[in-house]
């Protein structure tokens, strides 16, 4: 929705009032119902305001979304590797408007008041609320010579759309011979996508069309997610062209240079052809402006998500502390339908659902016909998020090629059932 709609429809469906001393436009609260504001389209965002009609149709739900499509993290590491097309992973939020009534309106949020429960929009309007979630994802640390701008001569590629295509064509440029070179984050960061997955995938480009190439890894970390399915994975179907360096084992990088393409690390200047560059991560942007950070991340009530810092604001998705809980597609999801049913709740003055359960899955391609996963389910107490004993589990090691085969599968069901259940 643009501007224009989006006073349209303000004039139809609510009163609007001015503020005496400002030049802000101001929204006041429907009379006979409840409002939620939702902020972030994403896996967190899209699947909470769409949650929130289907389990409380009488509130008022509005989500804020810039952009008019929003590109999916999972399976972006297929676009860059060439098995699907950017228009794989592209999503709208048309049926969220016309099926379960979500007002959509795409602006750029400058900031979410706690105190005076508004959000503000950048271009002035302000947006009252009685509860808001907040899902504003993850930003960079920049550092060690990666600023601001670096990603566009060496793609980082974790926000997925233009950087997912920039590594993509940068990939089908470099030379047979050449060298592909990662700088994993240090934990915790998101995932998907997983660094594991794209490096993988890459391999399996390579191998079909530049086989004479190599892949370095300088991992921040001195283990990851998987380890050993992956690690069984690239031997078995690439043999020796990943080298993966832990950050105590020669991966510690001190200084990048993205132009050139080189970093430097404790014993050596790394050059690549093309370097995917990843940096350390931390909250959006937005959650720093309006107050909801300690530290890099936003505390919250694990049982509802509401911030722990200010009220009647819940935090939801990456941007969250919700340890054990990896920052993955579906923790997000599954976190947006705890937060979605526990404002349904607290709005019908009803004691919340004690302790919730959450899950998680995560899927990863080693190769187009080659699947891991990892599943868990979890439950929240009072002030942390704990893994249920005996629920989920691992992929087994050594499994057969059908084994693995179906995995695959169960990967692309998993992603059109997961986008099906934000956006359809």
């Amino acid at each position: 929705m643009n501007r224009r709609n989006f006073n349209k429809l303000l004039v139809s469906s609510v009163a609007l009032s001015f503020t005496a001393c400002s030049s802000l436009t101001s929204v006041s609260l429907p009379k006979d119902k409840k409002r939620v504001v939702v902020v972030g389209g994403g896996f967190g965002g899209a699947t909470a305001a769409k949650y929130l009609k289907k389990f409380s149709p009488e509130t008022e739900v509005i989500l804020i979304e810039q952009n008019e499509n929003y590109y999916t993290c999972p399976f972006g590491n297929t676009v860059i590797a060439g098995m699907n097309d950017i228009e794989y992973i592209k999503h709208d939020y048309k049926t969220l408007e016309s099926k379960y009534k979500v007002q959509v309106i795409h602006e750029k949020v400058a900031k979410v008041d706690g105190v005076a429960h508004t959000v503000i929009l950048e271009n002035g309007d302000v947006i009252p609320f009685h509860k808001a979630i907040v899902s504003p994802g993850i930003d960079f640390k920049y550092e060690k010579g990666y600023v601001e701008g670096s990603e566009m001569y060496s793609p980082h590629a974790y926000k997925a759309g233009p950087q997912t295509t920039l590594l993509r064509e940068q990939l089908e440029g470099m030379k047979d011979g050449g060298t592909y070179v990662m700088v994993s984050p240090p934990n915790p960061f998101r995932c998907p996508p997983g660094p594991y997955e794209r490096i993988s995938l890459v391999a399996h480009y390579l191998k079909n069309n530049k086989p004479n190439s190599k892949i370095i890894i300088l991992d921040q970390k001195a283990k990851f997610s998987k380890q050993g399915l992956f690690q069984e994975g690239w031997e078995k179907l690439y043999g020796d062209m990943i080298e993966w360096r832990s950050v105590e084992f020669g991966g510690k990088v001190e200084k990048v240079d993205p132009m050139k393409k080189e970093i430097t690390t404790e014993d050596e200047v790394v050059k690549a052809d093309v370097l995917n560059y990843i940096p350390s991560q931390k909250a959006g942007k937005l959650a720093f402006d309006s107050g909801l950070t300690k530290g890099d991340w936003c505390p919250v009530n694990t049982k509802t998500f509401e911030s722990r810092i200010v009220k009647d604001v819940y935090v939801i998705g990456d941007a969250s502390i919700a340890s054990k809980m990896p920052k993955s597609g579906f923790s997000a999801n599954s976190q947006a339908k705890i937060a979605a049913l526990q404002i349904t709740r607290k709005l019908r003055n009803k004691p919340i659902v004690n302790p919730p359960k959450l899950a998680n899955t995560c899927y990863s391609l080693v190769a187009p016909n080659y699947g891991i996963s990892v599943a868990a389910v979890y439950e929240a107490h009072e002030d942390k998020i704990i893994k249920v004993p005996g629920a989920g589990g691992l992929s087994p090691m050594n499994a057969s090629e059908g084994f693995r085969a179906t995995e695959a599968e169960y990967a692309v069901g998993w992603y059109k059932n997961q986008t099906a259940d934000m956006f359809s």
